[in-house]
């Protein structure tokens, strides 16, 4: 079996809903504000879930970093799909890598950073970020 890079998979891949799919292909990559070597890309967003939810795909350079931060009123739930690095909520600090996950309440201090490689992960927020 063919060895697929996962953050890869969902980059190109679709989201499909009842009436529609859309090519995560064609949503567009774009640089996260005050964070150095941070990137987005927005598969679902608040506008097509009335405000339930949003999907994201993160893309973090080698050595880059999701600076200390919280949301107000979101739940925000990561899946590591590719590289390796450190989440640190509050004051626990974990080493993560692919097949990890992580769940962060409303108004807890979190940071996301890259090790030696690009780290890329799926964002989910309830309710929606953006």
């Amino acid at each position: 079996m063919e060895n697929r890079n996962l953050a890869a998979l969902f980059e190109l891949g679709a989201v499909i809903y009842p009436d529609k799919e859309i090519d995560a292909a064609d949503r567009p990559w774009y640089s996260l504000p005050g964070s150095n070597g941070v990137f987005l890309k927005d598969l679902v967003t608040g506008k097509e879930t009335g405000g339930k939810f949003s999907y994201h795909l993160v893309r973090i350079e080698k050595n880059g970093e999701v600076a200390d931060h919280d949301h107000e009123t979101q739940w925000e739930w990561n899946m590591i799909l590719r590289g390796k690095g450190t989440f640190l909520l509050g004051d626990k600090e974990v080493n993560i890598q692919p097949g990890q996950s992580f769940a962060t309440p409303p108004k807890n201090h979190h940071t996301v950073s890259a090790g030696e490689e690009e780290l890329s992960l799926v964002a989910v927020f309830v309710p929606a970020l953006v």
